[in-house]
C-alpha cells in the first residue's frame, strides 16, 4: 500500500513537469518524516551524498564526455566514410553503414543519445538523398543507437551495476553477443526494406578505397581496443577505461586529427556536464527512496509476497519483463534503474536469478522502452534530428522493436547467450 501510494505521488509531482529528480527527493522525504519522524531527515543529505560519490559512478560521466568529443571531431565522419567502403556495395547498404557505425559508436560512449546525435546528423540526410524514405532512416538509426546501451561500456549497466552491487565488467560482457545478434539481424532487417523499396547499391567494393578510409579512420579504430581491452582484459576498471577514453579521444582528436580545437573541448565538456548533471541527480535522489523503503523492509515484502504466489524462476522473468516494459514506456532508463532494481533484487536472489544475467534483462527492456511514446527519449531525438514525425517514424520503427523483442526473449530463456562469455572468463 504504502510503495503504490509512493508511486501515485511520483507519477503526480511527474505529470505536473516537476523534474523526476526532484519528485523522487520529495517522496522519499515525505515518507520518512511520515513513518520515522523529522530526526531521519538530517540523513537525508548524507545519503544524497554517499550514493552519488561511488567510486563506479565517476565512470559515468567520463563515458558521457569521451562521447561527447567525439562529436565535436571528425571521428564519426571517418569511421562512417570506412563503413560505407565495407558495405556499400550491398543493396540498402547505407543502412547498414548506419547500424555498424551505431555498434561501433557504442563502444566508445555507452549512451544511445549521443550516437543518435553523432551519427543522425550525418546519415540521415544521407539516406534520404539516397531515396531513402524519411521514417525508414530515421528508424535505423533511431534502433541502431539502442544498440549502445547493450554493447559494452554501457551507462546503464554502470548504473544498474552499482544499485544491484554486481560486478560492472561481466555486465560488460555479457552484452556483447546479444549486441552482435542485435545489429545483425537489423541489417537483415535492414536489406528486407531495402529490397522492398528498391533502394540503391552505393557503389561497388573498391580495395583501394577500403584501405584509404581505413587508414583515415585507423587512430580511431584504436579507441574500443584501448577501452575495452583494458576494462575486459583487467588491466584498468570500468572507471580507469572511462578516463581513458577522454584521454585517447582528446588526444586523437587535437593532436593527429587536428580538428578538435580547445572551443570545441571546451563545449564538449559543458555538453557532458549538463547530460552527467541529470543523471548524477538522479542518482543521488534515488538513494532518499532507497533509504525508506530498506528501513520500511518494502523489497523484503514484496518479494515474499510474490513467492507466495510463484517460485518458477521462468515465470517471475516473465512477469518482470512485463513489468520493466511498462516501466521503459514512461521513464528513462536511468530513472527506471535507480527507482526500480533497489525493490526487485531481494526477489531475485530469492528465486536464484543470476543477477549479471538479469542486469542485461533490464537492459534490454530499457533498451526497448526508448523507443516506445510516449517517453522514447532516443526516438524523439532521432525524430528531432531527422525532422520526422513521431507516429510515422514508429509505425515503421515496430518491426524493429519486434526485433529486440526478440532477442529480450532469447537472453530471457536461453541465458547460455549472455552468460557462456561470463562464465568462460570469469567464473
Amino acid at each position: 500500500m504504502v510503495l503504490s501510494l509512493m508511486f501515485l505521488g511520483l507519477f503526480a509531482l511527474v505529470l505536473i513537469n516537476v523534474p523526476i529528480a526532484i519528485a523522487l527527493a520529495s517522496v522519499g522525504t515525505i515518507a520518512l518524516y511520515q513513518d520515522f519522524g523529522a530526526g531521519f531527515l538530517s540523513n537525508v543529505p548524507l545519503n544524497m551524498y554517499d550514493g552519488s560519490t561511488r567510486f563506479p559512478l565517476i565512470a559515468i560521466p567520463l563515458f558521457v564526455l569521451a562521447g561527447a568529443i567525439m562529436n565535436a571531431t571528425g571521428i564519426s565522419q571517418r569511421l562512417i566514410d570506412l563503413a560505407s567502403a565495407l558495405l556499400g556495395f550491398i543493396r540498402g547498404g547505407l543502412a547498414m553503414v548506419n547500424i555498424g557505425v551505431s555498434m561501433f559508436f557504442a563502444e566508445i560512449s555507452g549512451s544511445a543519445v549521443a550516437d543518435v546525435s553523432a551519427v543522425g546528423s550525418v546519415l540521415i540526410p544521407a539516406m534520404k538523398r539516397k531515396g531513402y524514405p524519411g521514417a525508414l532512416a530515421v528508424s535505423v538509426t533511431s534502433s541502431s543507437a539502442s544498440l549502445a546501451i547493450i554493447i559494452p561500456p554501457s551507462i546503464p549497466m554502470i548504473l544498474y551495476g552499482v544499485m544491484a552491487q554486481t560486478s560492472i565488467v561481466q555486465l560488460f560482457i555479457a552484452g556483447v553477443v546479444p549486441g552482435i545478434i542485435g545489429g545483425l539481424g537489423m541489417m537483415i532487417l535492414a536489406y528486407i526494406f531495402a529490397r522492398r523499396y528498391n533502394l540503391p547499391i552505393e557503389e561497388g567494393f573498391q580495395l583501394p578505397r577500403v584501405w584509404t578510409t581505413f587508414k583515415r579512420a585507423g587512430w580511431a579504430l584504436t579507441l574500443p581496443v584501448i577501452i575495452l581491452g583494458g576494462i575486459l582484459g583487467g588491466f584498468v576498471t570500468a572507471t580507469e577505461g572511462a578516463g581513458l577514453a577522454v584521454l585517447a579521444a582528446t588526444v586523437i582528436g587535437i593532436f593527429i586529427y587536428r580538428d578538435l580545437s580547445l572551443s570545441g573541448l571546451w563545449e564538449a565538456a559543458i555538453n557532458g556536464g549538463v547530460q552527467t548533471g541529470v543523471v548524477m541527480l538522479l542518482v543521488a535522489s534515488s538513494y532518499v527512496v532507497g533509504s525508506y523503503l530498506t528501513m520500511a523492509g518494502i523489497p523484503r515484502e514484496m518479494a515474499a509476497a510474490i513467492t507466495e504466489l510463484t517460485d518458477n524462476k521462468y515465470l517471475i522473468l516473465a512477469l518482470l519483463n512485463v513489468f520493466f516494459l511498462m516501466l521503459g514506456m514512461i521513464l528513462h532508463s536511468a530513472s527506471a534503474i535507480v527507482l526500480v532494481v533497489p525493490i526487485v533484487m531481494p526477489l531475485v536472489h530469492i528465486v536464484g536469478i543470476d543477477p549479471v544475467h538479469f542486469g542485461l534483462i533490464v537492459t534490454l527492456n530499457l533498451a526497448i522502452g526508448q523507443q516506445t511514446p510516449p517517453v522514447a527519449s532516443v526516438l524523439m531525438t532521432a525524430c528531432a534530428v531527422g525532422r520526422a514525425d513521431v507516429w510515422d517514424v514508429t509505425r515503421t520503427n515496430i518491426w524493429f522493436i519486434l526485433l529486440l523483442l526478440g532477442v529480450l526473449i532469447l537472453v530471457t530463456y536461453v541465458p547460455v547467450i549472455p552468460m557462456y562469455l561470463v562464465e568462460t572468463f570469469y567464473r
